[in-house]
């Protein structure tokens, strides 16, 4: 077999890591074309197909799998020995891939990162908009922010940005037309602005008021999986939307919306940053994981 260098394999670890020839380009810096010519050449010199392509798909061959289960550690421990050279430094350097929800992202992680950047300007941070749950080990993320009940036992979860509160809101002309819900259980007989999550399940709405939990599972006549399109509806008088207090606290002191069953939406703890809990925290890292946990 032909001497097989460390940077052939970093092609492959790309694509093994993505699944696609794609984003893995973008990680390395060369095109698609590039890349697949040197896959092609580190699999005629191991003499194994390593990925099975089509136009559409990038899927790993047994042999490919097993690869990359060896190579990924042995990486990431190369990775982990040159982020320890960053101790020698004034301040941490190096990048961070965050995997985040569309809410999470827009409500408190954009703010933090800018924030962030100022003090670290050394760091380059991308996020990644993900509604899906990702495992953010295999796909080659530092971190992700999600809700708390959405994040495996194995990582490590660290509280970012304020508490969080739902509102059921609607069109003053919606109110007008169909009256105020006084109890979760009147929102059956209306029409609602429903939530599929990219699992294909619908959200049921939930309800707290004095201990007494209650979940409505609405009905109506638009159903959708991002909750900016759901506050557009609820301004054009389509239904009730069950969304994020913040999103639309302005809308709310303009008069543009109503507000109802307030009394049974407490707050509720908000979202997590997590991490693997069994590997040493690269500088960047470890920098924003301080900054979150510091007030302010």
């Amino acid at each position: 077999m032909k001497r097989i260098a460390p940077g052939d394999l970093s092609v492959f670890l790309a694509i093994a890591t993505h699944r696609s020839f794609r984003h893995a380009a973008v990680e390395l810096g060369v095109s698609p074309s590039a890349l697949s010519h040197a896959l092609r050449s580190l699999e005629d010199r191991l003499g194994v197909r390593l990925v099975n392509r089509t136009t559409r798909s990038v899927a790993l061959t047994e042999a490919g799998e097993r690869l990359f289960a060896r190579i990924r550690p042995a990486f990431r421990d190369l990775s982990d020995a040159i982020e320890d050279l960053n101790t020698f430094r004034g301040q941490p350097a190096g990048s961070l891939r965050l995997n985040a929800s569309r809410q999470s992202s827009q409500l408190v992680l954009l703010p933090l990162v800018t924030r962030f950047l100022r003090t670290y300007p050394d760091v380059r941070v991308e996020v990644r908009v993900d509604d899906a749950l990702s495992d953010i080990v295999s796909a080659g993320f530092d971190a992700g922010v999600r809700f708390g009940e959405n994040i495996a036992a194995d990582m490590v979860a660290v509280p970012i940005g304020p508490r969080q509160r739902s509102a059921i809101v609607a069109s003053p002309e919606y109110i007008a037309r169909h009256g105020t819900p006084r109890t979760p259980e009147a929102l059956r007989g209306l029409p609602c602005i429903r939530y599929r999550f990219l699992s294909g399940v619908l959200y049921r709405w939930e309800f707290e008021r004095g201990g007494k939990e209650v979940e409505v599972e609405v009905d109506g006549p638009l159903t959708l999986s991002d909750q900016e399109l759901m506050v557009e509806a609820a301004l054009n008088g389509t239904g009730l939307a069950y969304v994020f207090e913040a999103q639309v606290s302005a809308l709310l002191a303009e008069g543009r919306l109503i507000r109802v069953l307030e009394d049974w939406c407490p707050t509720y703890p908000g979202f997590f940053l997590y991490y693997p809990s069994r590997r040493q925290l690269p500088a960047a890292l470890r920098a924003f994981v301080d900054f979150a946990k510091a007030p302010g």
